[in-house]
């Protein structure tokens, strides 16, 4: 097959698409048209290398890894599919001929809103690197029409927008038309002779729309496979006629918004209810699909777990558990022993989350409400469990409390997270540390009972995505320097490390540095309207706003910094831009409150004529995968300052490392593992560490001692909470100031900020000296070897799947 088209033959191909395709004279195309033929161009060659891929699968009965996420952050498409196919040089050529640039077709190309952040970024690179390493796999998720949100400023405000994402459609789904499943709501179950029946008071079709992931260096691919929510054929057309319209679409909203929006604000019971729908929707559709295909290959359902390897992406899923025993027993009449087995050697479960608050439950009644045979599952596998716990600690009925299913402290609810433990026949963390602190803490007396079940896959980021297209400069400058095979092996990074030092590398290294910045710069004038120097130093804080991630502790610095130019304004400041990028749930009100206090300080210091170019301050709007593809290889600090103990593992942390940028942060997550692998002198951290954090709480924090005894922080704070910064309503961040000094401080910013303040002027301190700067930065690109995520899931493969690619290849 060919799978290489001469530069010749992609015009031809590009021109034959916008004619036959597009529908469109080649003459006449526009941007948007030459991005759909080239995107055709590519979509033929997926479509190959899709049907070779499951025709090897299902001949050889592979056993596939099922990996099921409500987030699939997948970015653009066509950059990614044309490297991985080889073709962008030809396209590059192809569409000159039209006298148009290839990175410029390819920025007409939406981003997908199938996720939000790290979570779902994370599960579009592994779905990357199972297709790479040849893995037979597949993703399930939700296809959903609007995603999170757009995300706008309006006076400073975090203004949400619907993200029609496929308004114009998309060449890069292949809809599904014969793969359609029902999906059951609500109504009551009856148990006649031993045998439950479910019978609902709803259904909803669940139809397949298959996006196709390219390995690279191979023809193997990834499937994910999304479904949307379809009503049911009819509708009430007799109310129609009558001129009731409202009354007549109202069944087909009630059903279809189930895979409008990513994470429905979740503050009201309807909210609630849409989000258990939305969960239980995909992960219905999703076994009733891997059941059919298992069945097609296989006689029967009792070799499952030898076949198929279903993964947890977080708790999202976890219903699984239940739906997979109500298929086994109650379709296909396994015995409830047998069926048990079966479930807990096919699930596997990674957790994402160290704090209890973020650990997903559901109210009993809700349940009871929406999926009436499943919580009498989980009742059963609950009373189960505990029956098998009592036997390791009698009498000790705390030790129960805490393990079961059920949490019956107040408003009786389930415990998702506890449902996928149990279910499961492995767990795993994201990062060392946080995979030693889930069976020290949150799920020490799961660990007490099954201390084999637990263990660690710590994250990893696409060379592909992260490096080769995010940044095709410091690409060139690396394929000059080691050949291009480290886009497969990230180990070879390692080999800069003899180039440190070598003062032509360093000159060419910088040069990328400074082009990229030229080009942040332009992103951020673009977007905000803010002229920003690239000769100061980037200063990045790009991730989810929540208060863990402690980017008011930023602002915290950005303030003291403000005063301190004030007070020394002939001093050797080094110039610095902070750039902050990210999304609040539309209900975390103190989460939007900080997004609104960095545009009020942003909007004083960049008007202050006193300061000039020593400090601004930027809100890159709308923050996703395109706009960190740009952000990350301009940063030349990588701001990771979540309280020790609280951020998993992160993975921001290590795309801005691979692109030469040094971070601060604190030993938290995939920071200690990054410390480990740059070097201690190649990384500042700061603040109290994890043991130092639990100590400090058992004692008695007290924030008010800090801002009694540290007259800097006094003034930060004193100057917010004064309306220094909102001087049009001088009380509007009174609340966040008094959450910190008489709400708790409950991740300890007053705590770290003496040492952070401390570790900036560090940073500042290496920026002065460029040459020895740039060491450290290619110290840090030669590091990041590890943090690819085809070793991650080289390792999910061999110790908690078990499946390898067919033949070995």
């Amino acid at each position: 097959m060919n799978t290489k088209h001469l530069p010749t033959e992609s015009g031809a191909l590009i021109d034959a698409h916008l004619l036959h395709t597009i529908g469109v004279d080649p003459s006449q195309a526009s941007p948007s048209d030459l991005m759909l033929a080239v995107s055709q161009m590519a979509r033929t060659q997926l479509s190959e290398r899709w049907v070779e891929t499951q025709t090897e699968e299902r001949q050889h009965k592979a056993r596939r890894v099922v990996y099921l996420s409500m987030e699939f952050l997948m970015g653009r498409t066509l950059s990614n599919a044309l490297g991985a196919l080889e073709l962008t040089d030809d396209a590059a050529r192809g569409v000159r001929q039209h006298a148009q640039k290839l990175e410029d077709i390819a920025d007409r190309e939406p981003d997908a809103a199938l996720g939000n952040g790290g979570l779902g970024r994370l599960a579009a690179c592994f779905l990357d690197s199972m297709a790479t390493l040849g893995l037979p796999s597949w993703g399930y998720g939700i296809r959903y029409e609007y995603g999170m949100f757009a995300q706008h400023i309006a006076g400073g405000s975090q203004q949400e927008y619907p993200d029609p994402w496929l308004l114009d459609g998309t060449p890069w789904e292949f809809p599904r038309a014969d793969i359609t499943y029902p999906v059951r709501f609500g109504g009551w179950v009856e148990h006649v002779d031993g045998q439950a029946f479910w019978r609902n008071s709803g259904e909803v079709a669940a139809k397949a729309y298959d996006m196709v992931v390219p390995g690279h260096g191979t023809k193997k691919v990834s499937t994910l496979r999304l479904w949307k929510a379809v009503a049911p054929a009819h509708f009430d057309l007799g109310a129609f006629n009558t001129g009731d319209y409202h009354r007549a679409a109202s069944a087909k909203n009630e059903f279809e918004n189930i895979s409008w929006v990513l994470y429905p604000n979740d503050s009201t019971p309807a909210g609630r209810e849409l989000r258990l729908k939305q969960e239980y929707f995909f992960v219905a559709a999703s076994m009733q699909d891997l059941v059919k295909r298992h069945l097609e290959e296989h006689p029967s359902l009792e070799n499952l777990a030898e076949h198929v390897a279903i993964h947890l992406n977080d708790t999202h899923p976890a219903i699984g558990v239940a739906e997979l025993m109500r298929i086994l027993c109650d379709e296909h009449d396994m015995a409830w022993a047998d069926a048990w087995t079966l479930c807990c050697a096919t699930f596997s479960y990674t957790n994402h989350t160290l704090m209890p608050e973020a650990l997903e439950t559901w109210p009993v009644s809700l349940m009871q409400h929406v999926l009436p045979r499943h919580l009498e599952i989980i009742f059963r596998i609950n009373k189960e469990f505990l029956e098998f716990a009592a036997i390791k600690r009698p009498g000790d009925n705390q030790f129960l409390s805490r393990l079961s299913l059920i949490d019956e402290h107040g408003e009786r609810r389930v415990r998702m997270a506890h449902l996928s433990i149990v279910g499961s026949h492995m767990v795993n963390g994201v990062s060392a540390l946080h995979s030693d602190l889930l069976v020290e803490t949150i799920f020490a007396d799961f660990a007490f009972l099954w201390p084999e079940r637990f263990t660690n896959m710590t994250n990893g980021v696409t060379p592909r995505r992260w490096l080769a297209q995010a940044n095709p400069g410091l690409a060139t400058l690396l394929d000059d320097t080691l050949g291009k095979s480290w886009r497969l092996d990230l180990d070879q990074l390692q080999q800069l490390k003899g180039k440190q030092s070598d003062k032509a590398f360093q000159q060419a290294f910088m040069a990328v540095k400074r082009a990229n910045k030229v080009r942040l710069a332009k992103l951020i004038a673009q977007t905000t309207g803010i002229a920003v120097s690239p000769d100061s130093l980037f200063d990045v804080h790009v991730k989810r706003i929540h208060e863990y991630k402690r980017q008011l502790l930023n602002v915290l610095h950005v303030v003291w910094r403000y005063q301190a130019i004030l007070s020394e304004p002939h001093a050797h400041w080094v110039p610095r831009t902070v750039i902050f990028a990210g999304k609040a749930a539309s209900s975390y009100v103190m989460a939007k409150s900080i997004i609104h206090l960095i545009h009020d300080v942003g909007n004083i210091i960049n008007h202050d004529p006193r300061i000039g170019d020593k400090l601004k301050v930027v809100f890159i709007p709308n923050y996703g995968v395109s706009v960190a593809e740009v952000i990350m290889p301009g940063a030349d600090l990588s701001e990771q300052i979540s309280t020790a103990g609280t951020e998993a593992s992160g993975t921001g942390n290590m795309k801005l490392a691979l692109n030469g940028a040094l971070t601060i942060g604190t030993d938290d997550g995939a920071n200690i593992e990054i410390r480990q692998n740059v070097g201690d002198d190649n990384i500042f951290i700061f603040g109290l560490k994890t043991p130092e954090v639990k100590a400090l709480r058992y004692s008695g924090y007290q924030p008010m001692r800090y801002y009694e005894k540290l007259p800097a922080l006094k003034s930060v704070l004193d100057a917010i909470a004064g309306g220094g910064f909102s001087p049009d309503e001088p009380g509007r961040y009174r609340p966040l100031v008094d959450s910190l000094l008489w709400g708790g401080d409950h991740y300890m910013l007053l705590a770290d900020f003496e040492s952070y303040i401390g570790t900036q002027a560090r940073v500042d301190a290496l920026y002065r000296k460029p040459s020895q700067w740039c060491e450290h930065a290619i110290a840090n690109v030669a590091g990041m070897g590890v943090f690819s995520s085809d070793r991650t899931i080289g390792e999910y493969a061999k110790q908690i799947w078990h499946v390898a690619p067919i033949n070995g290849r």
